[in-house]
């Protein structure tokens, strides 16, 4: 397929480019990619690996492609006789343009076609390849966000154990005296008996002025005056006082908003831009809700709203937060509140 494009474009079958051009290619198409490897992380602070790599990689292949293009532009203009430093000048300036422009002109000259619509079609081949994987890394509004929701954010915490069975109450024994265990006669003695006069006395009765013995049971004859009536007041004055009312239970969590918590913020470490989200020129306001506990400490973080690309930086600092705990009614209570952490390019 190559054998009258850019591989052999002479009658003789000899190829245009040398050994040589591939090596000057490949070391420029090198240096370009650990110049931008080490030099990259220097430049900006915080870069990812993964990032400084993919880029790297990506401008060291563009440069040994270009320097392979120039090298081929060189050779096959001397070969075929034209201006080679005018030809050079053009395809160093204007790139794939440049190059297409040469290869139109040449088969122009050659009357061979082929070296030039071959070349073509692969360079259009490749530019809308590297459209459908470049394209969705620079606009990222187009990717699925609901997706990258469920990626980004934190997984719910694992459900707490099941209790412990509770343990079974221990068996009553009842038992029930037959007429059998009635009747049936001591097999022990008892060392005293108890005689009738040791028998506790009976409580002395209450009396009123007036009142006919044997009227009320247990009654006396001149009866003491107001017998009744003191009786009825000191039991009244002797009554215990009522029990307190109980006291209103304190919330264990309320919820309050965010211009009140961030004024009882003591420590806000501010988050990391991601270096994608950067790039691409992303930036706004990422919403989480939280739950602060009673020492102070972030707990349950949840995501609102927000960029995929930016909740992540957000749930890793608002994580370090720490607030002064929340009394009320003199004890500490945890607090639902939303956060908002904005993120924003600097001109």
């Amino acid at each position: 397929m190559f054998e009258d494009s850019l591989l052999e474009s002479s009658p003789s079958r000899a190829p245009v480019l040398k050994p040589k051009h591939w090596i000057i290619s490949l070391a420029l198409g090198l240096i370009v990619f650990l110049t931008i490897f080490f030099g990259l992380p220097m430049v900006s602070f915080g870069a990812e690996t993964k990032v400084v790599t993919a880029q790297a990689i990506i401008l060291g292949v563009l440069t040994a492609g270009y320097a392979l293009m120039l090298c081929y532009v060189w050779a096959d203009a001397r070969h075929l006789k034209l201006n080679a430093p005018v030809w050079f000048a053009i395809t160093f300036l204007f790139n794939v343009v440049g190059f297409i422009a040469y290869l139109i002109y040449s088969a122009i000259k050659t009357d061979n076609w082929k070296r030039a619509t071959l070349p073509i079609a692969y360079i259009c081949e490749g530019i809308l390849v590297g459209l459908f994987v470049l394209v969705p890394l620079i606009y990222t509004e187009a990717l699925p966000s609901a997706q990258l929701m469920t990626f980004l954010a934190a997984p719910p915490p694992p459900p707490p154990p099941p209790p412990p069975p509770a343990a079974a109450p221990a068996p009553r024994i009842i038992h029930k005296a037959t007429m059998a265990d009635i009747m049936k006669a001591p097999t022990v003695i008892p060392k005293t008996i108890a005689r009738p006069d040791e028998a506790p006395a009976p409580a002395a009765a209450v009396g009123v002025v007036g009142g006919i013995p044997g009227g009320v049971p247990g009654g006396q004859f001149g009866g003491v005056l107001g017998g009744v009536i003191g009786g009825v007041m000191s039991s009244v004055t002797n009554a215990p006082p009522p029990p307190p009312p109980p006291k209103a239970a304190t919330p264990k969590r309320i919820r309050v908003g965010g211009q009140v918590e961030s004024a009882r913020l003591i420590f806000q470490p501010k988050p990391e831009y991601p270096p994608l989200a950067k790039m691409a020129r992303i930036q706004g306001t990422v919403r989480l809700e939280a739950i602060i506990s009673k020492d102070g400490t972030i707990q349950d973080l949840k995501v609102v709203s927000g960029h995929p690309l930016l909740v992540k930086s957000a749930l890793e600092a608002v994580q370090r937060w720490r607030y002064q705990p929340t009394l009320l009614n003199g004890e500490p209570v945890e607090v639902v509140t939303e956060v908002d952490v904005n993120f924003t390019l600097a001109e």
